[in-house]
């Protein structure tokens, strides 16, 4: 799937891997989170950290109706309120697509997938 914007240049194509790898080189910027994770957990509950060019794995873009909505999942840092992280989290990649894109995001929903305990 992709979004279509038009504007009086012409037509623009975005991919949904494009727009989640914008949206997670954001959310990495926030503070308090360790990294992304995997949308698909490992088996006994253990969350993997993607790296840089794996983003896309944690974030899901979906269109419903005409409206965006990406479901973003994340590790964050032990010692920080989760539910301020999560709000900036939200904020800023609802700003960074706006202002990057083009693009209104409709919700970012936040999955916390693990709390990152030491810097390993």
């Amino acid at each position: 799937m992709s979004i279509d914007l038009t504007n009086n240049y012409g037509h623009v194509t975005i991919t949904n891997e494009v727009i989640a790898t914008v949206a997670g080189g954001a959310a990495i910027e926030c503070y308090g989170i360790v990294g992304m994770a995997s949308k698909k957990q490992l088996k006994d509950g253990i969350a993997e950290i993607l790296r840089k060019e794996n983003f896309s794995r944690g974030i899901m873009v979906r269109q419903e109706e005409g409206q965006v909505h990406i479901d973003m999942y994340i590790i964050v840092s032990y010692g920080t309120k989760i539910s301020e992280v999560a709000h900036n989290v939200q904020s800023q990649v609802k700003y960074t697509l706006n202002k990057t894109v083009g693009l209104s995001v409709d919700s970012v929903n936040i999955y916390i997938q693990g709390v990152r305990v030491t810097n390993e």
